[in-house]
């Protein structure tokens, strides 16, 4: 006698790309994956996104856990990559409805564990974008092959129906009070589950807040940076034209020196000429009066030849002062309203607004190793933006030196010990996970270095 396969809860992970759901495989298929068994080289030097699905026999979606993994130049998966993926759909909070209730929803906005925090990603729940039904209609297609529970109502054989007395066939009162609580209870239960569907809804709409205030926070990132990028640059041009200013203003002067030179050089050859003429008046008063004319015009020519080149180039030099003074002019207001939009900008991510987004129940949390998530009051926000690590070590109750000693090893796990040749050990060693426990000298060495610092100290 063969054994029928009973329908199940089934494990499957899905594969996300730009326009949607791209590849959907089971649970085991996908520890294949991971042991290196086969490769995806269509996924070849990529970071993708995955769903771990719990599936239910009525290919209905009961737990979601979005997240990250990398694959090499061959299409093999991060040997690194360690996340527990089942228990974190076992431990997690509450998602939106997808058919079965709500959903148990791991991601990076809610995160039951918070070191695993960065390697999760946020669903997209935009109307034209929304990846939670996309999973649920990539399980109702069922190409996985998911063995499906028959909801279909066994028939009863005619032969098996008994039609009551005809004295029964009206309902006595006390089935009537029976009917009738039976119908309240019914609706009290209706009112249970549309307040159980609304608080869900509210869930769901706090979660898209956070991620749209994310979304927002870095648009004003991106419009500060631009706005500070544009203002050097034009501080930078302004700087340049008031060398080039400078430098005209150097040429005008050497040309009015020049210019005096000029005019010192032609009151000489006239007293030069005054003296010859005295000179020739002595001779002859005739030829003096020829030579005074002859000598007037020419000088009188000179001069105005030499005055009309210099106007000339006076005139060329005003226009071009001119015209840079009005770039110059033009800059300083495009300055003024760069900096009045920064300003804006600036105002607009203040106080005011965190108060506002704090009474419509937004909460602010940062994510720090050893701390884990930290839900920061509105009135301590100013605190933790002058010294972040300093607010968390406080909260880790250990000194900022101790905190910043433990963060170097828990981001590089390595011993720390100084060799005779004045380079370090760097024997990988294991990490102290909780700020508290580390002890400098201690904790980041080895177990030979170790051992020698602490026979130091006792000998000591």
């Amino acid at each position: 006698m063969s054994l029928q396969k009973k329908p199940q809860i089934v494990e499957a992970v899905m594969f996300f790309n730009e326009r949607g759901v791209c590849k959907e495989m089971l649970y085991p298929e996908f520890e294949a994956l991971l042991d290196g068994v086969v490769n995806l080289p269509a996924f070849a030097d990529q970071q993708m996104r995955a769903a771990f699905v719990l599936i239910n026999p009525r290919l209905l979606v009961k737990a979601v856990v979005c997240f990250y993994i990398d694959f090499g130049d061959h299409g093999e998966a991060d040997r690194g990559w360690n996340i527990p993926l089942r228990h974190l759909a076992d431990r997690t909070g509450s998602g939106p409805d997808l058919g079965a209730g709500p959903i148990r929803l791991a991601c990076r906005s809610q995160c039951p564990v918070s070191w695993h925090q960065m390697h999760l990603w946020d669903p997209g729940l935009s109307p034209t974008q929304n990846d939670l039904l996309l999973i649920r209609d990539a399980a109702k297609r069922n190409n996985l092959g998911v063995l499906v529970e028959d909801d279909s109502a066994a028939a009863v054989e005619p032969e098996k129906l008994h039609m009551a007395p005809e004295h029964k066939w009206f309902v006595p009162d006390a089935e009537e009070q029976a009917r009738a609580l039976e119908a309240a209870r019914k609706a009290e239960q209706l009112e249970r589950e549309q307040r159980l569907k609304a608080a869900q809804l509210l869930r769901q709409q706090r979660l898209r807040i956070v991620s749209l205030s994310q979304q927002h926070e870095e648009e004003r990132a991106r419009l500060r940076l631009q706005a500070e990028q544009r203002e050097q640059a034009l501080q930078q041009r302004l700087l340049e034209l008031r060398q080039a200013l400078g430098e005209q203003a150097q040429r005008n002067e050497a040309l009015k020196e020049r210019l005096t030179a000029q005019a010192a050089s032609f009151q000489q050859v006239r007293q030069d000429m005054e003296r010859q003429l005295t000179t020739l008046a002595r001779s002859g008063r005739s030829d003096l009066e020829t030579l005074r004319a002859q000598f007037e015009q020419e000088a009188a020519a000179r001069i105005g030849a030499a005055v009309l080149e210099y106007q000339e180039r006076l005139v060329r030099q005003d226009a071009r002062l001119a015209a840079q003074a009005a770039e110059s002019a033009r800059l300083r207001s495009e300055l003024a309203r760069l900096t009045e939009e920064r300003d804006r900008l600036a105002g607009e991510g203040g106080e005011q607004t965190l108060e506002r987004l704090a009474a419509l129940g937004v909460v602010f949390v940062a994510y720090h190793p050893g701390a884990g998530h930290l839900t920061l009051p509105l009135q301590d926000l100013a605190a933790y933006q002058g010294n972040p690590l300093a607010y968390v070590a406080a909260k880790c109750f250990v000194s900022e030196a101790q905190y910043r000693q433990w963060l170097e090893h828990y981001q590089q796990p390595a011993c720390t010990a100084e060799l005779p040749g004045g380079s370090r050990c760097g024997m990988p060693i294991d990490r102290v996970e909780t700020p508290s426990r580390f002890v400098a000298g201690e904790s980041d060495c080895c177990a030979r270095h170790g051992v020698r610092v602490r026979s130091r100290i006792h000998g000591d």
